[in-house]
């Protein structure tokens, strides 16, 4: 049983992270697992629940998260008219896919291999943020089949695996088929939801023997209940900044963060 003096400082971490992760899921679009993930995975490992399905702990419960805050964040993008529903449509069966296998390699990845994937992945979307360019460009207008299929599919097997919403990978492709940023992350908070609500169905249908009390399948409850509400409060704060301000002052400290925090992870992953 845990004691006052770890719940305490543990429950104030969680309420903050909440926080931060909902004005990030509103501002950059990024869903907030890229947060949510490493910080649940030290978190777990504080409270003595390292296992050789931890990581599958951690992508399950911010999947639940994901869920909730992409909701939230796309129907108020939808308010401001930023959400281009004809990319959400023709890319959503290749994202549920994608979500629904990725879920399926999460079940025979270790977790050393998927702080691995986390690590490695974490650092390209970091150094994307930090040093891409808004004029590259793969093409004039986003894709059609078969080309659509396979990077929607990509994107979804790769953001289930790393728990995060497709905002981080979805963001800079729509840029990069030059889709303006501002209806880039609008548009990717239904990412979130198409990616997060298969991925999560089968996270609480997979069988994780040594996960934390009050977990149903590979979802943490209890980490679930305390973030949710701080990310429902904050999110529309950064959702009003995304239309209010020019994010790239924030959105490189941001890269420069998550390069390091993938770093870190892909450390852990090497055993260094």
């Amino acid at each position: 049983m845990m004691d006052y003096a770890t719940f305490l400082p543990m429950l104030a971490l969680l309420l903050a992270i909440g926080a931060a992760t909902g004005v990030i899921a509103g501002l950059l679009g990024v869903g907030g697992g890229i947060v949510l993930v490493p910080a649940f995975f030290y978190l777990f490992g504080q409270l003595g629940f390292a296992s050789d399905h931890l990581m599958q702990v951690c992508i399950g419960t911010s999947a639940a998260t994901i869920v909730v805050t992409s909701v939230r964040s796309v129907l108020l993008h939808n308010k401001k008219g930023a959400v281009d529903w004809s990319i959400l449509k023709s890319w959503a069966p290749f994202l549920v896919l994608g979500s629904m296998l990725g879920v399926v390699a999460a079940y025979y990845l270790s977790t050393t291999a998927l702080k691995a994937i986390f690590g490695a992945l974490a650092m390209i979307a970091g150094l994307y943020m930090a040093f891409g360019r808004a004029d590259w460009r793969l093409g004039a207008q986003m894709p059609e089949n078969p080309v659509r299929g396979v990077e929607a599919t990509v994107l979804a097997f790769f953001s289930t695996l790393m728990g995060i919403g497709g905002g981080t990978f979805g963001v800079p492709l729509m840029t990069l088929y030059g889709l303006p940023i501002h209806r880039a992350v609008a548009t990717a908070s239904g990412f979130g939801v198409l990616i997060s609500v298969p991925s999560l169905i089968g996270f609480l249908f997979l069988s994780v023997p040594d996960a934390p009390p009050l977990s149903v399948g590979a979802v943490s409850l209890p980490a679930f209940v305390v973030i949710i509400p701080m990310t429902l409060l904050t999110t529309p704060y950064g959702v009003r900044l995304a239309h209010a301000m020019d994010p790239k002052p924030l959105k490189r400290a941001f890269a420069i963060f998550i390069t390091i925090v993938g770093a870190n992870m892909l450390r852990k992953a090497v055993g260094w």
